[in-house]
């Protein structure tokens, strides 16, 4: 039996009454100081699961035994409290994020294993395997996987229109995190709707992750390591929220260095501009159409655009602006050729705006900061499609999911 690409699941969730003191910031968002800074005062917080180094002294190793059996025990604790239920009846769940202006719209899913197994689920990034390890232990620690996977699905107008409907009804759920950012959920139970909501998945080509690689990556691990004669078993699943592509909010992911390499101001400069036309500017610069960057250089701006012919048309990948300051700058002028072990970059979210790069600058950590304008979902989508590797730190997503509003409990003997 061929396993559909998305399927209902009972979720294990708050009632609404402890909704807003369960949801959490996903996991691997919080160091854990501001993790436990935020869980203070919060027992019901799903960071006590999510993040159970938290209830223990800070010298304890995050990956040891202790913490994920902290983890098991903290949710048997909010079980037995009735701060989380399980769920009576599958279902798919509309979920709607509100940050500022922004709104999108997708559904919560059982997503198929097989499906990521074969690529029809793409990935776009490498996966570190201490990161999957760390994954691993808790799902099976928890008998349940608790961190959604942020999915995106090319365009589809009947699903479109099938949430559309859906969430014009009050919603079941409707809290605000303390990110800032409100979520809202709505049942989908009745058999008809899911049936044709299966089907028009069905009918995708594929999904593609955005953010959740180590997760999917970990639920592949345990469902092989579980598999037997049954491919409807719950492990054969892994928890995803998919939204349409064309909602999808992705925000720059800037660039700080330590140092310029040993050249001086001057030469630094006169070296970028054999590659990018370069101009001062009185303002910071937040760049606005793919390959121009923002340079931040003691207390000034300078607005760089790369050189056309340096872009690769054809190439999916090096096409990318992250690649292209890759190779023509951090790499030839700075000598960082692996942003992904070198100690001398570090790497800032654009939800934190370019007053952070001009702080850490000015602060003297670093020498200096580079803005860059934000990957597309069709570039994203099209590195996938071609089977290839972004670079790290490609693509910062935003609003975030939320921990703790839905879990996927993998089997029948799984908390209830």
């Amino acid at each position: 039996m061929t396993q559909p690409l998305i399927q209902p699941f009972a979720a294990l969730r708050p009632p609404l009454r402890f909704a807003a003191d369960v949801v959490a910031p996903p996991y691997d968002v919080l160091t854990a100081d501001e993790a436990r800074e935020r869980a203070a005062g919060k027992p019901w917080s799903f960071l006590h699961i999510s993040r159970p180094e938290i209830d223990l002294t800070p010298s304890v190793d995050p990956h040891s035994p202790e913490v994920y059996a902290k983890a098991a025990g903290n949710l048997q604790r909010m079980l037995a409290a009735g701060v989380l239920v399980r769920d009576r009846v599958p279902a798919y769940y509309a979920w709607r994020m509100h940050m500022g202006a922004h709104t999108q719209t997708g559904i919560a899913v059982a997503a198929s294993v097989a499906a990521y197994d074969a690529n029809r689920i793409r990935r776009h990034e490498f996966t570190r395997p201490d990161k999957e390890d760390d994954r691993v232990r808790q799902i099976e620690a928890l008998n349940a996987q608790t961190g959604p996977v942020l999915l995106a699905y090319p365009d589809a107008p009947e699903i479109d229109a099938i949430l559309a409907a859906v969430s014009g009804a009050p919603a079941a759920v409707d809290v605000t995190a303390d990110t800032g950012v409100r979520h809202q959920l709505w049942d989908i139970v009745d058999a008809a709707s899911i049936e044709v909501i299966t089907n028009a998945f069905e009918r995708l080509s594929a999904l593609y992750i955005a953010d959740g690689h180590h997760r999917s990556a970990a639920a592949s691990r345990v469902a092989a390591s579980r598999r037997g004669a049954d491919p409807a078993a719950h492990h054969e699943r892994f928890l995803a929220v998919a939204f349409p592509q064309a909602q999808m909010q992705i925000l720059a992911y800037n660039r700080v260095v330590t140092d310029l390499n040993g050249l001086t101001e001057e030469a630094f400069l006169a070296q970028i501009a054999v590659r990018f036309a370069t101009a001062r500017s009185d303002v910071a610069v937040a760049p606005g159409r793919p390959g121009e960057f923002g340079l931040y250089l003691r207390g000034r701006w300078y607005r760089l655009q790369i050189r056309p012919e340096l872009v690769a048309r054809d190439d999916p990948v090096a096409r990318l602006d992250v690649s292209l300051l890759g190779d023509q700058l951090l790499s030839p002028v700075l000598a960082i050729h692996d942003p992904r072990r070198d100690a001398r970059i570090d790497f800032v979210g654009g939800i934190r705006g370019l007053a952070e790069l001009e702080a850490r600058v000015d602060a003297g950590g670093m020498a200096c900061a580079i803005s860059l304008f934000p990957t597309s979902m069709t570039d994203l989508m099209a590195v996938a499609d071609a089977h290839r590797i972004m670079p790290p730190k490609s693509t910062w997503f935003e609003p975030k999911l939320a921990d703790g509003l839905l879990s996927l409990v993998l089997d029948e003997e799984g908390a209830k």
